[in-house]
This record gives C-alpha cells, structure tokens and sequence, in this order.
C-alpha cells in the first residue's frame, strides 16, 4: 500500500510534519526515513583543538541533511 507521504521528499514530508503535527502516519513515515539513513558517529573532542574544530564538524552535518 503506497501512502500521499511515499512521493514528498524527505525536506517536503518535514515541511508537512510541522504544519499537522497531529498526524501520526506523516510522523511515523518520516521517523522511518531519519532512521533508514546512517549517520555518523563523532567521537568526544578529546584536545583543546577538537572543540575548536566541533563547529565546523556540525556544520556538516547540517549540510548532509
């Protein structure tokens, strides 16, 4: 069975989310979709120079999304 949600980009489905929070089969589909895709894992900064960098690391993980 295909859903309205299965053609909406994952940035449309988000859009939609928001303006009808309420609706749980627009939440599930998007939860399965944030959760279908890897991630990366970031280690603890361990140096003065890790946390200098932690910015620019999370800058591209906003980017990825």
């Amino acid at each position: 069975m295909t859903s309205k949600f299965d053609k909406m980009s994952r940035q449309e489905l988000r859009n939609y989310m928001l303006k009808h929070r309420d609706d749980e089969e627009a939440f599930q589909v998007y939860l399965d979709r944030v959760m279908a895709q890897p991630g990366e894992i970031y280690p603890a900064p361990k140096t003065i120079e890790d946390v200098d960098n932690f910015p620019k690391v999370l800058d591209k993980n906003k980017d990825n999304q």
